[in-house]
């Protein structure tokens, strides 16, 4: 996977800024995270999102991850409406509303796909570092697992709109790509290195960047969690 902004390389991630993964402080690094992703969202001519009082509520209960800025999608994500329009489908009522039914559907999901699905990276597979897509019979890389929760979990009854792919930076700081449910209960996360699922601010990830909780064509800056607090 190849973040344009932030991240150093893990598992298929194109590191274009050739940042190491472990920086000596905690604290300086954040502070390095945050300067590169303003500077960026500068020379892109990203634009500030609306506020949104629910999600401003949200974030102050610690519940839902609140979008900052637009910013561009993730290098290999950036045909990804193309090649499955159910990844970018809009809004629409699903049969599964119900909080509790939402994370006994998505666990079962989550960990059948876990346990069936290989890990392979996108240069072992693809020859390249960057590939957004469904794993194959070879396997699929972080962002493959995602995608593929997201699909069946559409297809089971969850809306559209209460699921985003995120990239984020794991415990190790290593560049990773998990799903975002977004239930009445506020934000949890499925993530091919656990079964667990869990609540975002429960995962020690600091989130970088996730796909526009209102458009999913279009992805938001976050800086939450994690090294960013």
């Amino acid at each position: 996977m190849g973040f344009a902004l932030l991240t150093p390389q893990r598992r298929g991630f194109d590191a274009r800024l050739g940042m190491r993964t472990v920086a000596p402080r905690r604290s300086a690094l954040a502070a390095t995270l945050r300067a590169i992703a303003m500077g960026a969202a500068i020379g892109l001519g990203m634009v500030v999102l609306a506020a949104n009082p629910a999600y401003a509520m949200a974030e102050a209960t610690g519940q839902t991850i609140l979008p900052k800025q637009s910013v561009s999608a993730p290098l290999g994500a950036r045909a990804l409406c193309q090649r499955y329009d159910w990844a970018c489908a809009p809004s629409a009522q699903g049969a599964v509303t119900e909080a509790q039914a939402m994370l006994e559907l998505a666990d079962r999901i989550n960990q059948s796909i876990n346990r069936g699905v290989r890990e392979i990276t996108d240069q072992r597979q693809y020859q390249r570092q960057d590939h957004w897509a469904l794993p194959t019979l070879e396997g699929g890389d972080c962002e493959d697992f995602a995608l593929l929760k997201k699909r069946e979990l559409i297809r089971a009854g969850i809306a559209p709109d209460r699921l985003r792919i995120a990239t984020v930076l794991d415990q190790a700081h290593q560049a990773h790509a998990v799903l975002i449910l977004r239930t009445p209960r506020g934000d949890y996360v499925l993530d091919n290195l656990t079964d667990q699922i869990k609540p975002w601010d429960q995962t020690g990830y600091a989130f970088l960047r996730m796909q526009d909780p209102r458009v999913a064509s279009g992805w938001s800056l976050i800086l939450m969690g994690g090294i960013f607090g």
